[in-house]
């Protein structure tokens, strides 16, 4: 998710370089000369090939990479301007591009007996990329380590002291990891099957991001147990927000969001029932605007987008979106992608993946 200042439309044109915009079509330099600001994107055209596209705030597609198969989420580094996509679980690549185009894409691979939960980030100086992954014949969630300046050479691993280990994040001094497990144990054996619904193991951990040392652990009480800990961002004040999935009961109302800080315990937002109702129980993806001090949501299941106060946690808005997918802070309020070729008020013929991430230096 994004981190420090974002990019305008004068600020990644600069970054991106005359290479970059002398290879692009009329249309799409004129869709980025209009761009407020300038996001990434999983999608499967209509053809059924998947890559990953550079998007204009406007939903305009500027720029597309291909990719061998379906993309989840993204890391981006501000340091480096290279982005990372990585593949849907039980998938084993990542693809690495540079966001400027100079250089060609760089495809890495989990090690043997792992594949990669679909998130990760970069170090803030983006000379490390940490991934989620599955030891799936331990049932452990692991968080690789890439040498970015060594063609992402895997250099080591923490435990993620959880299973279903899904989004992680770092702290904006690179010193805290953050992790969300989501406590569903799989194998890929099983595709996508969930092996344990009735005894998962939800908890948000902080890690020691220099020795992988655990800071903190929550669980998760009883009663919650089949509260899936899915997506995390952090706010401009070190607050961090977490998004869930029930896999419960269809007639619970669970809270599905949250925010911890280093040293305290796990405070949930207490949404009105119709807004749980609304989400479907389902989250699948959280951003902070920072400098809105909002906190936008999305659910796939319920068709909705729902934008909190970052403060107090209260709706400040809810609207259905069909097929609601990823979300990220826009320039103003909050951009929002969806399955069916919406982003923001454009549809194209694209189907755009679960995550979206605005690019930043």
């Amino acid at each position: 998710m994004w981190r420090g200042e974002t990019i305008d439309r004068r600020g990644f044109l600069k970054a991106a370089g005359i290479t970059f915009t002398a290879a692009l079509s009329p249309r799409a330099l004129m869709a980025l000369e209009r761009a407020d600001a300038v996001y990434a994107a999983g999608f499967r055209a209509p053809d059924g090939s998947f890559g990953i596209a550079t998007i204009s705030e406007r939903g305009e597609i500027v720029d597309r990479v291909a990719l061998p198969a379906r993309a989840h989420g993204m890391a981006y580094s501000a340091a480096t301007n290279r982005a990372v996509a990585f593949a849907r679980r039980p998938g084993t690549f990542a693809m690495v591009f540079d966001a400027d185009g100079q250089a060609e894409p760089l495809v890495i691979t989990s090690p043997e007996g792992r594949h990669f939960y679909g998130h990760g980030h970069f170090s803030p100086n983006g000379a490390l990329l940490y991934a989620s992954e599955n030891d799936f014949d331990g049932n452990r969630g692991m968080i690789g380590i890439y040498d970015a300046r060594d063609k992402f050479r895997r250099i080591g691993e923490f435990d993620a002291h959880g299973i279903g280990t899904h989004d992680m994040t770092v702290s904006d001094d690179g010193t805290l990891l953050v992790i969300a497990n989501g406590g569903i144990e799989t194998h890929p054996d099983f595709g996508r099957t969930k092996l344990n619904l009735d005894h998962m193991e939800p908890s948000l951990v902080l890690l020691d991001a220099r020795t992988g040392t655990l800071v903190q652990r929550h669980g998760l009480p009883p009663a919650l147990r089949q509260l899936s800990t899915r997506h995390l961002d952090i706010g401009a004040d070190g607050r961090i927000w977490f998004a869930c999935q029930w896999e419960g009961a269809r007639n619970a109302l669970p809270p599905l969001a949250g925010w911890l800080s280093q040293g305290e315990d796990i405070s949930f937002v207490s949404l009105p029932e119709e807004t749980t109702i609304r989400l479907g129980n389902y989250v699948g993806a959280i951003a902070v605007n920072r400098h809105e001090g909002i906190v936008g949501m999305t659910s796939p299941v319920g068709g909705a987008a729902v934008i909190l106060d970052a403060k107090t946690g209260a709706v400040l808005k809810e609207e259905v979106v069909r097929d609601a997918a990823g979300v990220a802070p826009a320039a103003r309020g909050i951009a929002v992608s969806s399955y069916d070729g919406r982003f923001n008020e454009t549809r194209s013929r694209v189907a755009w993946d679960q995550h979206i991430v605005r690019l930043a230096i």
